[in-house]
C-alpha cells in the first residue's frame, strides 16, 4: 500500500515554508526510492504548528509539526512512514487537544481532503446535501434553512432562510447568487481558508441556493489579497463543472447553474454587499442606499442573494444532515457553530470552530495558551477593526450575537484579536477614525467627514489639549455617524472608539501622547 503524505497549501503555511517543505521531502524520497505520494491540503487551522504534516497510518493520520525542510531527512530516518516517533510528532490530529475540544461542522473536510479532487470531496460527505436539495422543491430547501437557525456570519447575523424566501418570492427573469468573500476584517482568516482548503463546500452551498430561489448564474467577490484563495476557487469551479455538477444541467437535474470567481481591487468598503455589488457590475465601490433591498434589486437590478462564505459553505452540512441536527447546536437565536479566529498577540493562533456559547475566556485561556509575549491581556477587540475593545471583566461573555450587542460589541466575522498590557487604547481609538477616514467610499457626509474630524479631535486628546471638552466632542460626533452614516463603515466606527474610552479611560488622560501616536 502506497504510503499517502499531506502537506498544507493553505497561505499560512506557505508563509512559512511549506513549499520548501514539500519540496525537500519530494527530493529525499526520490533519492531513497520511498514510495509515498504526496496530497497537498488545505490547513486544519493550528497556525503555531505549521507547516503541519500528516501521513496515513493504519486508516488514521499521524501529524508532525512545525517542520522545517532541515528535518526532513530525520524525519524519514525516524519511520515517519510508519508514524515513527520524533521530537516533532503530534500524534493523530484530531486528538490534539486545540482540535479536540472544538466543533468541525463548516471546517471538517479542511486539511483533510484534495481541495479541488471531487472524488475525494465526496469520499468525506461531499455532494450528499446538493443530493438531498435536488430531491425536494425550492420551497422546502429554504424552509430547511430557516428551521436550522443559521445566520449571516459577514457580521450582522442576518437569518440566512428569510434573505433566501425574499429571493425566492421575487419575479424576475433572472436570479443570481453572490458569495461576499471579501474578507477584510483584522484577525479574520476563515474565508481564505476554506476557499483554500475545502473549496467545493462553497460551491455546493452556493448551488444549492440557486436551487432554492431560482437563480442560475453566481459569483464569488474574493479580495484582491487571496491570490491562493482566487486560483483555488477557480480550480475547484472547473473541477465542479467537469464533474457535472456546474453547468447547464446540474448533476443531471435539468437546472442550470454556473460560476465565476472574480478578485476585488483592494477596497475594505466592498466587503459591503452593496458596494461589492456596484463593484462586479464594474463601478467604483460606492455604496447603494436601501432601499430597494439586493434581494430585491442587487446585481445589475435583479434579485439576488448576497451572502458570505461561512453562511453559504455551511448549507451542504444542514442539508445533509438536517435543520434539526445544526440547530441542536449553540444558545439562544445564535444556532450552530462560529468559525472563531485568534489572531494578534496571542501564542497558540487559529481557527476554533465551537458551538455558540463558549465565553470569551475560554477561547482565550482554552485555546489561545496566552500572550505570545507572556505579558498578560489587556485588552481584546471581537469583530474586525469596527469592533468593540473588550477589557477583562468582559472576557466571560459568551460567543452569541445577542450577549455581545447586550455589552454594546459585535461578534462579526469572528475574529478575536489580542492585546497585552503594553497597548494603548488612546492610539487604538484614533486608529479607528483613521481607519474610517482612509476607507471611506465617500458618499455619505457622517463618514467621510466625520472620520476626518475624528482624527484631527482624537489629536487634541492626545496633545492635552482641552481634553473634557474634545472627548465631550467627540462622543457627539460618535452619536452623528451612528445614526446618520449611510452604512455600517461610518455607523459602527464610534463602536471601538466609545468602548476605549469607556474601558480604559486612563489612556485617554496621560501626558501628551501625541508623538508617540505618530
Amino acid at each position: 500500500m502506497t504510503s499517502v503524505l499531506y502537506i498544507p497549501t493553505d497561505a499560512a503555511a506557505l508563509a512559512v515554508g511549506a513549499d520548501e517543505v514539500a519540496a525537500a521531502f519530494q527530493a529525499e524520497i526520490s533519492r531513497r526510492g520511498v514510495d509515498v505520494q504526496i496530497v497537498r491540503t488545505g490547513s486544519r487551522g493550528l497556525f503555531w504548528l505549521e507547516p503541519m504534516i500528516e501521513i496515513n497510518q493504519d486508516g488514521g493520520r499521524i501529524a508532525y509539526g512545525p517542520v522545517e525542510p532541515d528535518d526532513v531527512a530525520g524525519l524519514l530516518d525516524a519511520g515517519l512512514m510508519l508514524g515513527g516517533d520524533h521530537r516533532l510528532r503530534l500524534g493523530p490530529p484530531d486528538e490534539i487537544p486545540y482540535l479536540k475540544a472544538q466543533t468541525r461542522l463548516t471546517f471538517a473536510r479542511c486539511g483533510l481532503v484534495d481541495p479541488v479532487s471531487v472524488a475525494d470531496y465526496r469520499a468525506h460527505g461531499g455532494y450528499a446535501g446538493l443530493d438531498r436539495a435536488l430531491a425536494m422543491d425550492a420551497t422546502a430547501i429554504v424552509d430547511e434553512v430557516k428551521l436550522s437557525g443559521l445566520r449571516g456570519r459577514g457580521g450582522a447575523g442576518f437569518p440566512t432562510g428569510i434573505k433566501w424566501n425574499t429571493v425566492l418570492l421575487a419575479v424576475d427573469d433572472q436570479k443570481y447568487i453572490v458569495c461576499n468573500a471579501d474578507e477584510g476584517d483584522s484577525g479574520t482568516f476563515a474565508d481564505r481558508m476554506l476557499m483554500e482548503g475545502d473549496p467545493l463546500s462553497l460551491v455546493e452551498g452556493m448551488t444549492i441556493a440557486a436551487l432554492a430561489v431560482g437563480a442560475t448564474k453566481g459569483f464569488i467577490y474574493i479580495r484582491s489579497e487571496y491570490p491562493h484563495a482566487f486560483a483555488a476557487m477557480n480550480r475547484a469551479i472547473l473541477a465542479a463543472t467537469e464533474a457535472g455538477y456546474l453547468g447547464p444541467s446540474v448533476a443531471g437535474s435539468g437546472h442550470a447553474f454556473t460560476i465565476e470567481a472574480r478578485l476585488g481591487a483592494g477596497a475594505y468598503i466592498c466587503g459591503e454587499e452593496t458596494s461589492l455589488l456596484e463593484s462586479l457590475e464594474g463601478r467604483r465601490g460606492l455604496v447603494r442606499a436601501k432601499p430597494p433591498l439586493p434581494a430585491l434589486k442587487g446585481l445589475f437590478g435583479k434579485p439576488t442573494v448576497v451572502n458570505n462564505v461561512m453562511s453559504l459553505a455551511t448549507v451542504p452540512w444542514i442539508m445533509a444532515n438536517g435543520a434539526q441536527a445544526y440547530a441542536d447546536f449553540g444558545m439562544g437565536r445564535s444556532r450552530g457553530t462560529l468559525p472563531i479566529q485568534l489572531a494578534g498577540n496571542i501564542k497558540q493562533g487559529g481557527l476554533i470552530e465551537t458551538a455558540f456559547g463558549l465565553t470569551l475566556r475560554q477561547v482565550l485561556d482554552q485555546f489561545g495558551g496566552g500572550t505570545a509575549t507572556g505579558r498578560p491581556i489587556r485588552a481584546v477587540q471581537v469583530g474586525g477593526p469596527l469592533g468593540a475593545y473588550f477589557p477583562d471583566r468582559l472576557f466571560d461573555t459568551p460567543m452569541d450575537y445577542e450577549a455581545f450587542a447586550a455589552v454594546k460589541g459585535l461578534i462579526g466575522h469572528g475574529g478575536i484579536v489580542v492585546f497585552d498590557d503594553t497597548v494603548d487604547l488612546a492610539h487604538q481609538a484614533r486608529f479607528a477614525f483613521e481607519f474610517c477616514a482612509q476607507e471611506s467610499c465617500g458618499k455619505c457626509t457622517p463618514c467621510r467627514i466625520g472620520a476626518t474630524r475624528g482624527v484631527e479631535t482624537m489629536d487634541k486628546v492626545l496633545s492635552g489639549v482641552e481634553r473634557v471638552k474634545n472627548l465631550e466632542l467627540i462622543d457627539d460626533l460618535c452619536q452623528l455617524m451612528t445614526e446618520a452614516s449611510l452604512c455600517a463603515m461610518g455607523g459602527l466606527t464610534p463602536v471601538p472608539v466609545l468602548s476605549a474610552i469607556t474601558h480604559f479611560p486612563d489612556d485617554f488622560n496621560r501626558a501628551p501622547l501625541l508623538a508617540a501616536a505618530e
